[in-house]
């Protein structure tokens, strides 16, 4: 599977997937993507690699030797990492082609935010309202 940042410039591959997908709402992962949850899945390390772009990489330490991987041009977070272990935490979003899996879990449900709506009571559109 490929995967890239928004602008392009950062791309990678992956083998698979070796770990739930899950949808983590810790603090750090709202701040780190401006979101109310961040969704994330393992990936052992010999089935990922940067094939583009890698120049083009920041990281940011979040927590004690946790590295956040983001594309320093769009901003894009990819991928983050903890030194020692054997998977890297990938980004699902960033992937350009659909996995084949789906979440299985939320993790960090104590650290929502009051605002998030969960369920279907909101509008929904495919795209913008009408009149928009």
């Amino acid at each position: 599977m490929q995967g890239s940042c928004l602008c392009g410039v950062v791309t990678y591959e992956v083998d698979r997937l070796d770990m739930p997908i899950g949808h983590c709402h810790c603090r750090t992962c709202q701040k780190a993507h401006a979101a109310a949850f961040a969704t994330t899945a393992g990936v052992e390390r010999q089935h990922f690699r940067w094939t583009a772009g890698e120049r083009h990489l920041s990281h940011y330490e979040s927590s004690a030797g946790k590295r956040r991987w983001f594309c320093s041009v769009c901003g894009t977070h990819l991928m983050a990492e903890r030194a020692g272990q054997p998977h890297l935490i990938l980004r699902v979003p960033t992937l350009d082609e659909d996995p084949g899996m789906r979440p299985t879990v939320h993790l960090w449900r104590s650290h929502d935010v009051p605002w998030l709506a969960h369920g279907d009571e909101l509008p929904s559109y495919d795209e913008w309202p009408p009149g928009r």
